[in-house]
């Protein structure tokens, strides 16, 4: 096991990044990020989507540069890649063409290593990950799970000091991310070999009291730091036992103080008002349904981690249905509190048609709404899905695209304000 020491490896200092949105009003998504990465440890960032988690773990690699500050490893100053790093994505990133043992061979041969190198690397990789006998296999005959392996494999074959895993394992399901997580602390904590240290961006609360020594807890608009919790639990860490439990409780409340803030914040000016487009969070209309009624059945009160015990459904999943529920003003969230509105009263307590036109008109108060209504009126009633997909990008290019065009006709769909023809992949007014 690892004994953590205060060596640092990797450091930002300072950091700022903006994207440029093509209107001559560059959106900053990263502010002042002071954060490093130090020998033997396990890191985690964690926060709200669109905080820029996925941003600073690239800056860190060297995939994209800063805007300001800068990157250090081992105190050198870094301008381009950071060596002695690999990563591991969330979508696999498979060469779907090529068998196991050329997809991570493919990767060594890039840094010019001899075939006899390439051929021992490679095996000692796809037999580390436990994808022995997979070896000529190709990823339309893998599992979900074998082919997060084979990418665990292509990392660690370049013997990396830091591993960096964007969200690693939200693709495959809860058995298989349990195992894969076990393994990837297990390959760590050999200190006969590297990696040294692992950087991991999750959206997953109790995988990162499980994995990471500390946890760099992230808020958003502009992604900032807003505490670091150092986590106590000693290695191997049971996710039942009290203090496990209490750790998670911990990070929920700051997450949710995070995501739900309590204090009053200040109008916007008219005219950022009119340009500020509100990212969506991927709830379906039936979840904030749900949620409503249930509040209705609670006497329109309840206090979120209730919601979380009674409904049985994840703690991510019910904080995006509470946030749409308020991002149409059906609820408010005092401390821990979710209180319906009147208008969410009203809204529960209608009939259907009632409720799909309360729907409707809430809608329109969000600004994405009434772009695609705008570009549906431009293009004679018919948008194509790559082309709302491309506005979302450019209007909102901290979030999942697709998981935003998800919600949007999820949401406009029960609005009856559009509907999505998939057979056709158009958007057209209802």
């Amino acid at each position: 096991m690892h004994a953590v020491t205060h060596e640092i490896i990797c450091e930002l200092k300072g950091i700022q990044k903006s994207f440029d949105r093509g209107n001559g009003k560059p959106l900053r998504v990263l502010e002042d990020i002071n954060l490093d990465i130090r020998a033997n440890e396990v890191v985690a960032l964690i926060g709200p989507s669109g905080c820029g988690k996925s941003t600073i773990l690239r800056i860190f690699a060297g995939l994209i540069s800063a805007s300001k500050g800068k990157v250090y490893y081992h105190q050198q100053e870094m301008n381009g890649l950071t060596p002695g790093v690999a990563i591991v994505f969330q979508g696999f990133a498979l060469y779907p063409w090529m068998t196991v043992e050329e997809n991570v061979r493919t990767v060594l041969r890039a840094k010019g290593m001899a075939e006899d190198d390439v051929r021992t690397r490679a095996n000692r990789a796809i037999s580390l990950v436990g994808l022995e006998g997979f070896e000529e296999a190709y990823p339309r005959e893998l599992s979900g799970g074998m082919k997060q392996r084979v990418g665990m494999a292509r990392a660690l074959s370049v013997d990396p000091e830091i591993l960096f895993m964007d969200e690693p394992f939200s693709a495959v399901d809860a058995l298989t991310a349990e195992g894969l997580r076990a393994e990837i602390l297990d390959i760590w904590s050999d200190t006969a070999t590297n990696p040294s240290s692992i950087l991991m961006v999750s959206h997953d609360i109790k995988e990162v009291a499980y994995m990471a020594d500390r946890i760099v807890v992230l808020s958003a608009n502009p992604g900032r730091v807003r505490t670091i919790v150092e986590n106590p639990l000693a290695r191997p860490r049971d996710s039942r036992s009290p203090e496990f439990l209490r750790l998670v409780d911990q990070l929920h409340d700051i997450i949710t103080s995070t995501e739900l803030p309590d204090v009053e914040i200040s109008a916007p000016e008219p005219s950022l008002l009119s340009d500020t487009v509100e990212p969506l969070p991927p709830a379906p209309s039936t979840d904030i349904l749900g949620l409503l009624e249930f509040l209705e059945i609670q006497g329109g009160t309840c206090d979120l981690f209730q919601v979380v015990a009674h409904t049985h459904v994840a703690f991510e999943k019910v904080l995006a249905s509470v946030k749409g529920a308020e991002m149409l003003d059906f609820v408010d969230t005092p401390k821990r509190m979710v209180v319906l509105t009147p208008l969410g009263q009203r809204f529960v307590r209608a009939n259907m048609d009632q409720r799909k036109d309360i729907w409707k008109e809430q809608l329109l108060a969000l600004r994405l709404f009434r772009i695609i209504g705008e570009m549906l009126e431009m293009h004679h009633g018919e948008l194509k899905r790559h082309e709302v997909i491309a506005e979302i990008q450019q209007r909102l290019p901290m979030e999942n695209p697709e998981l935003t065009f998800e919600t949007l006709v999820t949401w406009g769909r029960f609005g009856e304000l559009f509907a999505y023809r998939e057979d056709r992949g158009v958007l057209t007014p209802e």
